[in-house]
């Protein structure tokens, strides 16, 4: 966790889109195949689009048909925190930034092996930096 300040609302509503607030800062989500890296397919890492924080490596990224990025695992254990979210009438497992609290997506226990999880994350939380 940074030792910096917590950033205030209008701070984090000048440096982010209006989407990446939206999904980020109030626990949106995108709409399925909608966004930039459902499909993407190049070698890097993704990381927190807020922070820039590490959060998961393209090799742990999968197809899971479900029209948003797909990891089996995060970059390492302390990456992506995890809590309770029974929002929308629904028992679900929130994935967020570890470094900055932002709302990155949910995590399911349907994923492939190694680890069984898929990890569904909304494109807008996440920005792309290909590996040299």
């Amino acid at each position: 966790m940074s030792t910096d300040e917590p950033k205030t609302d209008a701070q984090w509503r000048a440096e982010l889109s209006p989407e990446q607030y939206r999904v980020l800062r109030e626990h949106g989500t995108e709409r399925a195949f909608t966004g930039k890296y459902w499909d993407h397919h190049a070698n890097g890492e993704y990381r927190c689009a807020a922070c820039g924080a590490p959060l998961f490596s393209s090799s742990a990224k999968f197809d899971s048909g479900t029209g948003w990025p797909s990891f089996y695992e995060a970059v390492d254990a302390q990456a992506v925190r995890e809590r309770t979210d029974n929002s929308h009438g629904m028992l679900r497992t929130e994935a967020l930034c570890s470094r900055c609290n932002s709302h990155l997506g949910h995590v399911f226990p349907d994923g492939p092996p190694p680890t069984g999880l898929r990890y569904c994350i909304n494109s807008a939380s996440l920005s792309f930096h290909p590996r040299d």
